[in-house]
């Protein structure tokens, strides 16, 4: 179960040349989430223990991020390291979470690979890293927003030892007597089995019913650009694909302008043109889905003072994270079935 108090070492993999700015924005997406990033640019390719102790610092990581786009060797034509430090991870038991750029994405042509061979090694590298944790990524906005993502997803899915401060670790004499509660649970869970069991098909069944429902009802979104004078592009979107964008940026809480920003930036049809800052969707059409989402129990207002002043503060529940856990973990069990299709 993951813990608030848990820290976690993770290590920032990708290509140098072409990944500068999109790498810091890792170190900051890290560390504004309380944990600690690990880079290995300062290391002294050139000394001779210098393997050694990058293996030792990827095997005491928890998590690994590679950063992936269009270079696959470096200026002297050699591999990328990170090839070999995805390597080290994997067989470190250490999870390989990959952000690959998407092929849509603009890109400048002098970051790209030219050579055929490269080009279709590198494409080799993106399938593997395919088969595990990924996102794909269009800008720097949306790649903060799927780091977040895939960060959250995994500590929950799949969490690690981590290491957490001594005025956070609890007392003998409290872990004793948690022990013992512990096991009193056990056994008043297994006496109330039957109506556990009872409860749990019933609370799955109204989790599916109102997955399917936010998968069915659509929403349409017009945008508002820079240049433009009046909303455009208007498009329909999936109820649920917005809650799955919605559900790690909304958990500290965000405002309806906010969340007007965030959809505008992600979901823009048309990436040759901005969206303004203010209001890029219209603020009754965000209103109208958290509302929504507020009469599932998905989401909820928070009391402050924004409210008073007309922006709405709007937060997850409870209930819309098991919604989340459940879509996720249905997701999962696809890519499973495919890959045990194609085995």
């Amino acid at each position: 179960m993951y813990n608030a108090y848990m820290k976690y070492h993770i290590f920032i993999g990708s290509t140098l040349d072409d990944l500068k700015n999109e790498r810091r924005e890792l170190l900051r997406i890290v560390t504004e989430l309380g944990h600690v990033p690990v880079i290995a640019d300062y290391l002294d390719n050139s000394a001779r223990n210098t393997p050694a102790l990058l293996r030792k610092m990827i095997e005491e990581c928890d998590y690994f991020i590679a950063l992936v786009a269009h270079k696959y060797c470096a200026k002297d034509g050699n591999a990328l390291p990170l090839i070999h430090e995805c390597r080290i991870a994997a067989n470190s038991g250490v999870p390989v979470l990959a952000l690959i750029i998407d092929e849509k994405a603009r890109w400048k042509p002098v970051k790209k690979e030219k050579d055929a061979s490269f080009i279709g090694k590198l494409d080799d590298f993106k399938a593997t890293l395919r088969g595990g944790p990924f996102e794909t990524w269009c800008n720097t906005p949306d790649l903060c927003q799927k780091t977040q993502y895939l960060l959250l997803q995994e500590f929950c899915i799949n969490n690690r030892s981590g290491w957490v401060k001594k005025d956070k670790t609890i007392e003998p004499g409290v872990a004793n007597e948690l022990s013992r509660l512990s096991i009193e649970n056990s056994i008043l869970r297994r006496q109330y089995c039957s109506e556990d069991r009872e409860i749990d098909v019933r609370f799955h069944d109204e989790l599916t019913r109102t997955l399917k429902m936010i998968a069915l009802n659509k929403v349409s979104l017009s945008f508002y650009y820079t240049t433009g004078d009046n909303w455009e592009n208007t498009r329909q979107f999936r109820l649920v694909r917005i809650f799955k964008l919605l559900v790690p940026e909304i958990s500290p809480g965000k405002t309806t302008a906010e969340i007007s920003r965030f959809l505008g930036a992600v979901l823009n049809p048309d990436l040759q043109k901005m969206v303004r800052k203010d209001y890029p969707i219209p603020s009754n059409t965000v209103k109208k889905i958290m509302a929504d989402f507020s009469l599932l129990k998905l989401v909820r207002h928070v009391n402050n003072e924004e409210v008073k002043a007309g922006n709405e503060v709007w937060e997850i529940t409870e209930l819309g994270k098991e919604l989340f856990s459940l879509y996720r973990l249905r997701q999962l069990e696809k890519v499973l079935a495919k890959k045990t299709e194609d085995i």
